[in-house]
This record gives structure tokens, sequence and C-alpha cells, in this order.
């Protein structure tokens, strides 16, 4: 089991996380801001086996708006380890 952080424009948040919930990913939206991006942003947690990530990264890739700056970035992602699991 992984989990993915992944920190968005606040502006892609929405359809970033309707794409991932409809294709089955099990997703918490934390609205956030910060250094990462600068700006007002959105924090999605994916849960995910590990095999789900490149469609997790590609959902990802297809719903941030693109950028004029190239030393903009989209968004930032962490895939981290998963030790346990529960939902109570």
């Amino acid at each position: 089991m992984k989990l993915m952080v992944a920190i968005l424009h606040n502006t892609d948040g929405e359809s970033t996380l309707q794409a991932l919930t409809e294709s089955g990913l099990r997703v918490t939206r934390v609205a956030a801001a910060g250094g990462f991006l600068r700006r007002s942003n959105v924090t999605l947690l994916i849960g995910v086996d590990e095999k789900q990530i490149a469609e997790a990264m590609q959902i990802l890739r297809e719903h941030s708006t693109p950028v004029i700056d190239p030393g903009q970035k989209h968004a930032t992602v962490f895939v981290l380890n998963v030790d346990q699991f529960e939902q109570i």
C-alpha cells in the first residue's frame, strides 16, 4: 500500500479529485497554502496499491492546468510507503 500526497494548484483540485474518484481511487482533499507552489493550493491524499501509482500520476498530469512560465510546476507529488492501513 502507498500513500500519494499531491499538492496541486487550487484551480486544478476539483477536476483532479473527480477524475481520481471516478477511476476508483480513494482520495481525501485537504485545503492548504504553503511554500511548494507559493500560492493557495490543495493537497490530495491518495491511497493506492503499487500497481495504481502510474494511473494516478497520469490522471494528475492530465488534469493539471498548463503553465506559461517554464520554471513553474503543475504539482508536487510524494509517494510514501504505508506500513499499516485501517478504516475505523
